[in-house]
């Protein structure tokens, strides 16, 4: 099967529309902080001809597939095995101390959700894994097998905003004295067992508990704090970031970053904003952009993107 057919990249048009005017620039450096399979990243070179790119990505299969994508442009790319929040370290080893653009695609990707095996996804049996970097050692089976019952009620809670996490917590410390959790499928058994049916006529039970275990697998909140103001650091004057979000405990990191940083600093009641004040960057968009209905129906897999973006005026004093 063709990459093509198994990856749409999400947003694809307004990505190039927003982030094409830094891109144009001689010597413009993207970083595809979420490279995944490249479908972005091969996009960008194709309409940039003078465009290097620096992706980053901790999943190796992923890196892999973008690297046989991305053959064509192999004198313009840069892949390297890391969190998106190691953007510095990545380029400051490539000698490179600003950037043009930077495009975040946060979440599961498409390579993680339809490899069965990665256990992801609550509607098909796999081993409970979900890392994103296969290299890395907590896994979903460990949190399930050593957290205590307040700490799983806890990342219930907070990471999947579950109105039952601690029904949840409770069934599956009480299942786990008997029987291990090593496959999704009894994960799955053990939610729906003690959710109440009217709650499963409005969803799968397992959606949220699901979504929080990956969350805390591979630290998803955390990294995504310490990312993006690492990102906006790197990004030059007159460059551009893109961010794309698919659920709203990523959605409200990302809103309160570009706003502070799109903020003027200058005290309450300062009769003029010194120069020093003035913000650093400048939003590109009101609030958050969803996909048209069009894009919905063509790429099922936009219909909860929010896409923010930002623009540096100048630099810090």
């Amino acid at each position: 099967m063709a990459i093509n057919d198994i990856h749409t990249p999400v947003l694809l048009e307004r990505c190039v529309e927003l982030l094409g005017p830094a891109l144009e620039r001689p010597g413009a450096v993207l970083v595809d902080a979420t490279l995944g399979m490249g479908g972005h990243a091969e996009a960008f070179l194709q309409r940039f001809p003078g465009l290097t790119l620096v992706g980053l990505d901790r999943d190796l299969d992923a890196l892999a597939i973008a690297e046989e994508r991305l053959k064509p442009f192999r004198d313009r790319i840069h892949l390297v095995h890391t969190i998106y929040d190691g953007i510095q370290d990545a380029l400051a080893g490539l000698g490179i101390t600003e950037v043009s653009g930077v495009l975040f695609d946060l979440g599961v990707s498409s390579l993680q959700l339809d490899r069965v095996e990665r256990g992801f996804s609550y509607s098909k049996d796999a081993p409970l894994d979900m890392r994103m970097d296969n290299t890395s050692d907590l896994t979903a089976e460990r949190i399930l097998a050593t957290y205590s019952e307040q700490e799983l009620r806890r990342i219930f809670h907070e990471y999947g905003e579950e109105k039952l996490a601690a029904r949840y917590a409770k069934a599956i410390v009480e299942a786990r004295e008997t029987t291990p959790f090593v496959r999704s499928a009894q994960l799955v058994a053990v939610i729906t067992a003690v959710t109440p049916v009217v709650v499963q006529r409005a969803g799968h039970p397992a959606k949220r508990v699901f979504q929080a275990l990956r969350i805390e697998v591979n630290q998803e909140l955390a990294v995504l704090e310490r990312a993006i103001p690492a990102s906006l650091d790197a990004v030059s004057v007159g460059g551009r970031i893109v961010v794309m979000a698919y659920q709203s405990l990523e959605d409200r990191i990302v809103k309160k970053l570009l706003a502070k940083a799109s903020s003027s600093s200058a005290p309450a009641g300062l009769p003029v904003e010194l120069p020093e004040h003035k913000p650093l960057f400048k939003l590109l968009i009101r609030g958050a952009e969803m996909a048209s209905e069009d894009e919905k129906a063509m790429n099922p897999r936009a219909t909860s993107v929010r896409l923010r973006a930002a623009e540096r005026l100048r630099r810090a004093a």
